[in-house]
């Protein structure tokens, strides 16, 4: 089975976008896809959001298509208040890959996120979500204490390898693929390497 890694964020409105597809190339080719956290300094690549109306008119204008494209999906996308850190979600997914959990605890993190009746950097939510798939809190706390910040880590150095820039980015072989409306384009790829189910 062909890796495909996609590099997202739960922060990201395209990288929810992009969940659900990426979930699909598993069923419609022969692919396994690893999710890859990865944070973007929204600063950084948007400019001083709290200063500058140009950038906040682009930042607003990016939610608005996130949110065109979820509405015909039927999900819903409410920009948050706030630019939100994303290290201790990422935290509470690896720990839930770690124990085959990972779509069971990133599909209603991203739903409820969005729908902002859930905080991402509120410890008590993420237990309760690791709670509610039966994962224990206490053994979340031992691991956020012990090797979280390196697993993450080497998840960060993995994109710098692969040179990401941005959420969402699938990989193909070495092939970036940045933006959930580049999905038609991996699939192409994946067909011209003959990995389509039958």
């Amino acid at each position: 089975m062909l890796e495909v890694k996609l590099y997202f964020a739960y922060t990201s409105p395209y990288s929810y976008l992009a969940y659900a597809p990426a979930r699909d190339l598993e069923r419609t080719h022969r692919v396994q896809v690893r999710f890859i956290p990865y944070g973007v300094n929204i600063r950084r690549v948007y400019g001083p959001l709290d200063h500058a109306d140009a950038d906040r008119r682009k930042v607003r204008y990016l939610y608005l298509d996130a949110r065109r494209i979820a509405n015909e999906r039927g999900l819903i996308i409410y920009p948050p208040r706030k630019i939100f850190s994303c290290r201790l979600a990422f935290y509470g997914g690896l720990f839930a890959a770690q124990h085959g959990r990972f779509h069971e605890y990133s599909q209603p993190l991203f739903e409820r996120f969005w729908k902002q009746e859930l905080d991402v950097e509120n410890s008590d939510a993420i237990d309760a979500l690791l709670a509610e798939i039966g994962l224990k809190p206490a053994e979340f706390a031992r691991y956020v204490d012990s090797n979280a910040r390196m697993d993450l880590d080497k998840c960060f150095a993995e994109a710098d390898g692969d040179k990401i820039f941005g959420v969402p980015t699938f990989v193909v072989e070495g092939e970036p693929f940045w933006g959930e409306d580049r999905i038609e384009w991996v699939i192409k790829k994946l067909d011209s390497m003959s990995l389509r189910r039958p």
